[in-house]
């Protein structure tokens, strides 16, 4: 069954005179509202340092999430959803010199496939993602998840159960260790979740992972961010012990050329590490280098 058009929804942050724009793909159980927190903005949105920095922002809601459309969950895959990302990219090109695509966690591999499928991009930031999972610690966090039309506060938008989240009371350990337990922080993140498709996770590690991974058909210049994230990081994850290891880790996955940091002290859902202003600060003079 093919996927009827669509309506993908996002928020464009545009300073006078900006000639960058980043399209921000958020991961899964988040939506747009992972890139502009409102709890501590100041600290934690990247929205609002990219544009003091003078750099546009375009966030996203995946198809199935926020206010954009939710088809069946079953029509929904990582490539879906970098098809719609890329129609956003090619309706915004006249507006902007520069472009890049960016994302978190499957959102990272959404960016990654657009990317190297349609080399219409200036730049790729990825981030809470590398090509080595630690199932370890992955497959309880998965595990651990519910059908959306069970979740009190979802069931009201009618998804069908193929589109999950998190079950209450558990985002801490899924998303946020070994960070500082912030009850603010956490409460907004249990307050602004979301759903994915199982379908995604699947297409997301698939295209990215196996054989010859999309990422290796990007040409554009690539910024690799994560933090201590236990399930990307260790054991059976990417080395991340440091930027050059991880580097050396990742780049056979990249086409073109790559830098990589890592923001100490936090996991998964890094833009809510109190020290993210390092990390948004990397980013932005990153975005003013590409040429």
């Amino acid at each position: 069954m093919a996927l009827l058009p669509q309506a993908m929804h996002g928020r464009l942050c545009a300073p006078p005179q900006a000639t960058t724009v980043v399209v921000l793909i958020p991961g899964g159980t988040y939506n747009a509202s992972y890139w502009d927190i409102g709890y501590t903005p100041e600290i934690r949105s990247f929205r609002l340092a990219a544009n003091s920095a003078g750099i546009a922002t375009l966030a996203l809601d995946r198809l199935g999430t926020g206010s954009s459309s939710k088809p069946l969950s079953t029509l929904l895959n990582a490539s879906a959803q970098a098809v719609a990302a890329h129609q956003v990219i090619q309706s915004i090109h006249a507006r902007f010199a520069k472009v890049v695509v960016g994302g978190h966690s499957i959102g990272s591999a959404m960016a990654m496939i657009e990317a190297g499928r349609y080399h219409d991009v200036d730049g790729v930031l990825v981030t809470g993602m590398t090509h080595r999972m630690n199932l370890i610690t992955v497959i309880p966090v998965l595990a651990n998840m519910v059908p959306a039309p069970l979740d009190p506060a979802l069931a009201p938008r009618g998804l069908d159960a193929g589109y999950l989240t998190t079950d209450q009371g558990t985002r801490y350990n899924a998303f946020h260790t070994p960070g500082p337990y912030d009850a603010g922080a956490i409460a907004y993140d249990e307050s602004t979740k979301d759903v994915f498709a199982a379908t995604e996770a699947v297409d997301s590690l698939t295209l990215t992972t196996v054989v010859t991974p999309a990422s290796q058909q990007i040409t554009a210049p690539v910024l690799l961010v994560v933090g201590n994230d236990p399930h990307f990081c260790g054991t059976l994850g990417s080395d991340c012990s440091s930027p050059e290891a991880l580097r050396a880790s990742e780049a056979p996955f990249f086409g073109g050329p790559l830098q990589t940091y890592i923001l100490d002290g936090y996991g998964h859902a890094i833009n809510y590490a109190p020290n993210a202003p390092a990390y948004f600060a990397v980013v932005t003079n990153w975005l003013k280098t590409l040429s």
